[in-house]
């Protein structure tokens, strides 16, 4: 087994991050004189990893947003993972969005990345191994070279290269 290498192409979230964030974007919201009086709030729903923002209306929640997003950016935490759900309309004219954390790998993108490697004619074997994907060569350089493909392509979701040996 020795003779062959191998790394984990994964999609994942550090969950404790993204709570330090939220905790820090509604620390700024309870700060800014142009929340002051309103119903923003942001709630992280950890196990079920959706996070629902609410908001006077649309600009205001624009604005919470992007006051989120930067926190993210600040943490280095990639903005891919979220999924937006649409806007809708909540109780008191208020405004609501759920927004879900992507953690994992779907089968869809799964299929595409192998897919992608096969189609450069590396000599790799790729294989879906339930929410992430296992990359085998006899080759380290082959592999590195592979990292290096998937790094330049855009799958829609935040790829983490892990387990390399």
């Amino acid at each position: 087994m020795a003779d062959n290498s191998s790394f984990d192409v994964v999609s994942t979230v550090d969950m404790q991050e993204v709570k330090n964030a939220v905790d820090q974007t509604l620390k700024e919201l309870g700060q800014r004189f142009d929340f002051k009086g309103s119903k923003s709030t942001l709630t992280l729903k950890e196990k079920e990893k959706i996070l629902e923002v609410v908001s006077d209306n649309d600009y205001k929640l624009k604005a919470v947003l992007d006051i989120l997003k930067a926190k993210w950016v600040k943490r280095n935490i990639s903005l891919k993972a979220l999924d937006y759900g649409k806007v809708e309309q909540a109780l008191g004219g208020t405004v609501r969005q759920h927004i879900t954390i992507q953690s994992g790998i779907i089968d869809e993108k799964a299929k595409a990345i192998v897919k992608s490697i096969k189609g450069e004619k590396f000599k790799v074997q790729g294989q879906i191994q339930g929410d992430q994907v296992r990359v085998q060569s006899k080759s380290k350089d082959e592999l590195q070279s592979v990292i290096a493909y998937l790094k330049q392509q855009d799958f829609g979701i935040d790829l983490k290269f892990i387990n390399f040996r």
